[in-house]
């Protein structure tokens, strides 16, 4: 099993954003669980990919051919493949990936995840995609999304495009026990 962690970069976090990226890598690293991240050397992308690492997994990390000119790609990861561009990243996370797991991140991150989000509901990926939301973090995000369906500019059935987790454990468990989203949902995508 291959699990996509979006996450942030930053260095300048509280620690408990960081001490939950650890978990997470190591929770998955100890479970024969690759992870597919975006390769950077800091912050909570590399805090799980090192957890992993230690743990004995393997991490893909995949970074646009800029991005690595600048140095800012992690030099210790199991695998690396360089794209030319940030869509090809992403659309090549995705396809590698047999879940999505989001932590807490900036505007990057949350264009990852509603973009994922978004090819759900259009039934262009199918697989479980998690929101760990460590200190509540997405809170607000989620009470955007309740009022998305509250106003109908989405369904009730896309909330369950994404499933909530506090904890990495719970996180780690929902990837096991969400099922695949029905390719047939393509006709329910536009209300």
């Amino acid at each position: 099993m291959t699990v996509c962690v979006y996450c942030a970069s930053s260095a300048k976090i509280d620690p408990s954003y960081v001490a939950d990226a650890r978990d997470l890598g190591s929770l998955l690293g100890s479970r024969g669980i690759r992870v597919v991240n975006g390769a950077g050397n800091m912050g909570l992308m590399a805090a799980v990919s090192d957890a992993a690492l230690a743990a004995g997994g393997q991490v893909t990390g995949v970074i646009p051919r800029f991005m690595m000119e600048q140095g800012w790609h992690h030099r210790g990861l199991t695998e690396l493949r360089v794209t030319e561009t940030m869509h090809e990243r992403k659309r090549m996370m995705a396809s590698l990936a047999d879940a999505v797991i989001a932590l807490p991140g900036g505007c990057g991150t949350l264009e990852e995840l509603l973009e994922v989000i978004t090819w759900k509901q259009l039934g262009l990926y199918l697989n479980p995609i998690v929101i760990l939301n460590t200190k509540d973090y997405y809170a607000p995000l989620l009470q955007m999304f309740d009022r998305a369906v509250s106003q109908h500019f989405m369904g009730a059935r896309h909330a369950a495009l994404w499933h909530v987790a506090r904890s990495p454990q719970e996180a780690v468990e929902l990837i096991h026990t969400v099922p695949r989203w029905d390719p047939s949902v393509r006709k329910f995508a536009a209300l």
